[in-house]
């Protein structure tokens, strides 16, 4: 109907006042009527005249200057619209060519009573990054008390929106050539930190800097340029539906400058694709959300060996959200664990263990069962303090407080004289797991967050290290 208006509006008598509605009303026809018009218009002159030269009235010139408003009207309706429900993007607009929109995010320098000291050492570090270009460790991701707030659902149409917040405070630094871990269940604010520090959402206070060489971007401010120095693997596919993994790779391929041809790869996962895409081009900075979630043990193993191969010959900075805790022992440098928003404690592996394992596990094979009361007896006497924890036929395992433990000379002597003294096939004495290091966090809710629903079917699960599925 649209399309024929202009036609209708001819059919009968040329009405001056309906251009006007039908241009107005209908911008899908308001060429066709313009055009219209001024056909009308010279034929009238030619008929009076006999010339095609005429002189517009200052209503020939309103209905003229229509379309070219209408034009800006639409534009600016475009803009606005692009802007309240348009995604955030780090590059500059390819219509508009304006730089994304940059707004001052305000620093929230809040600490906690109880916070761990390494953490607060982390932020000072972080703090004094962002002021002092000349430091020793010269970090390429810098996050300084990252915060973010969400605003959460209402109970009912009179109660107010209770504030979820997903990150409190984060701060940390990560150097060239360093795997840096955000471990945590879900819901425990590692997507979101990974997305504010990707540019992808907007904090609610801190600030972001990343340094690539001479080229420095602060939060809100990564522009073109800096689209060729960050690699990010989201933790959802974000794919074409209508491309296939091929045309993903050529089209990813040009956009960091590369040939079609160095984007040969046989790919057989979409995960695995997003993944490669994150890697591809060589970028100094990788922002991994949980990249292997999803994928069957010997594709976890590859992209394992892809992370620990581009660190080693390039010295990317990574930055690798994950609740598999082998994949954080494979991986990472440091680690930090995150619960409700909140960093918890941030080291090496080995310093968390150190500082936060309570105890050491005591296992011990016996050759002949019925030595295993005799065995138990001297367990007891050597370390006053162990507490049985498994006992089958032929093997015994004791948590043994770390008072007891140390020193480790000590303690391996005694064992060694066991072992001699009731012939013993084995034993072995081993520092508390990473995972009780986690669960240790995990035992009590935060103060914040106690009258939130928390998700109770959190499982955690551990990964073998082996190629069989």
């Amino acid at each position: 109907v649209l399309n024929f208006m202009p036609y209708i509006i001819f059919i009968n008598d040329f009405k001056l006042t309906m251009i006007i509605v039908s241009m107005v009303l209908l911008p899908s026809s308001t060429l066709e009527v313009f055009l219209i018009f001024l056909e009308n218009r010279a034929e009238e002159y030619y008929e009076e005249f006999q010339e095609f030269i005429f002189h517009l009235s200052a209503v020939d010139l309103l209905v003229c200057l229509i379309p070219y408003v209408q034009t800006l009207l639409l534009v600016f309706i475009l803009r606005c619209m692009e802007l309240k429900c348009g995604q955030k993007v780090i590059r500059k607009d390819p219509v508009f060519r304006i730089s994304p929109q940059i707004q001052n995010v305000p620093l929230n320098p809040e600490i906690h009573v109880d916070e761990d000291e390494d953490v607060q050492a982390e932020r000072m570090r972080a703090s004094s990054a962002l002021t002092t270009s000349n430091i020793n460790e010269n970090p390429v991701i810098i996050a300084s008390c990252l915060h973010k707030e969400y605003a959460g659902q209402r109970k009912s149409c009179f109660s107010k929106r209770k504030k979820k917040i997903a990150a409190r405070n984060i701060s940390f630094c990560v150097k060239k050539g360093e795997v840096l871990g955000l471990l945590g269940p879900n819901g425990a604010g590692k997507s979101s930190s990974i997305r504010m520090i990707a540019g992808i959402t907007k904090p609610t206070g801190g600030q972001v800097e990343l340094r690539v060489g001479e080229c420095k971007s602060f939060l809100g401010q990564q522009g073109d340029g800096m689209v060729k120095f960050l690699g990010y693997c989201p933790q959802e596919n974000v794919l074409w539906p209508t491309l296939t993994m091929k045309e993903h790779l050529e089209v990813y391929a040009t956009v960091k400058g590369l040939q079609k041809e160095d984007a040969a790869i046989v790919i057989s996962r979409y995960r695995e694709l997003c993944f490669v895409l994150s890697i591809l081009g060589n970028s100094p900075i990788l922002l991994l959300d949980e990249p292997s979630t999803g994928i069957d043990p010997t594709g976890q193993q590859q992209i394992w060996q892809a992370i620990q191969a581009a660190v080693k010959n390039t010295e990317k900075s990574v930055l690798l959200t994950t609740h598999y805790l082998a994949e954080a022992e494979a991986l990472c440098d440091r680690v930090a664990i995150m619960v409700s928003g909140r960093l918890r404690c941030i080291g090496s592996i080995q310093h968390l263990k150190r500082k936060f394992g309570k105890d050491y596990i005591l296992e011990l094979k016996v050759k002949e069962p019925s030595q295993v009361p005799l065995i138990h007896t001297e367990i007891l006497n050597l370390f006053p303090q162990a507490a049985q924890q498994e006992r089958f036929s032929s093997l015994l395992t004791f948590k043994l407080p770390i008072a007891d433990v140390y020193p480790l000379s000590q303690a391996f002597y005694k064992l060694e004289t066991v072992k001699h003294n009731f012939n013993l096939e084995e034993y072995s004495l081993s520092q508390c797991t990473l995972e009780k290091v986690f669960l240790e966090f995990f035992k009590k809710p935060e103060p914040e967050n106690v009258d939130e629903e928390v998700d109770t079917t959190m499982r955690w699960k551990l990964l073998s290290y082996s190629d069989e599925p």
